[in-house]
C-alpha cells in the first residue's frame, strides 16, 4: 500500500512540475490565482521564469525521492540520504500548509482574495495532505 501511495504523490508532484515547467514558459493555463495578494489585488511576488523553473525542478526531485524511497527510482542515492529527503519535503509541504501567518496557509490573516479562498479549499488541503502522505512515506517504507 505504501508504494501506491509513494507512486500517487510522485504522479501528484510530477504534475505540479510539468504545470510550473508550462508556466516557466509563458503559458497561462490554470494561473488564475496562484499568486497570494494584498487586498487590494497587487501581486506579493512576481516570480519571473527562473524561480519557476526551480521551484519545478524541486518538485520533480521530490517526486522521484518517493520513488527511491519504495524501491522504483533511479536509487542515486543511498536509502538514509533518500529518507532524510523524503522527510524534509514532507517538512517543506508542511511548512507550507502551516503558512506564513498573513497571505498563505492555514494562518493566513488576508482572506479576501481570489487566491486566498482557493487556498482555504484547494491550496492547502492539498499541501497538508501530500505532507502526512509523504511523512507516511518517509518514515514507513523500508
Amino acid at each position: 500500500m505504501i508504494t501506491g501511495v509513494a507512486v500517487l504523490v510522485a504522479v501528484i508532484l510530477a504534475a505540479l512540475g510539468l504545470l510550473h515547467i508550462a508556466w516557466a514558459f509563458g503559458t497561462r493555463t490554470l494561473s488564475a490565482a496562484v499568486i497570494p495578494s494584498t487586498p487590494d489585488g497587487t501581486p506579493i511576488m512576481n516570480p519571473g521564469p527562473a524561480i519557476t523553473l526551480v521551484v519545478a525542478a524541486l518538485l520533480l526531485v521530490a517526486a522521484s525521492l518517493l520513488l527511491d524511497r519504495v524501491g522504483l527510482g533511479l536509487q542515486l542515492l543511498p536509502p538514509g540520504l533518500t529518507r532524510l529527503g523524503t522527510i524534509g519535503v514532507g517538512a517543506a509541504f508542511l511548512l507550507r500548509g502551516i503558512g506564513d501567518f498573513r497571505y498563505v496557509g492555514l494562518f493566513r490573516r488576508v482572506r479576501s482574495t481570489p487566491f486566498a479562498r482557493l487556498d482555504t479549499w484547494v491550496y492547502t488541503p492539498l499541501v497538508l495532505s501530500l505532507a502526512g502522505l509523504i511523512g507516511w512515506v518517509a518514515l514507513g517504507a523500508e
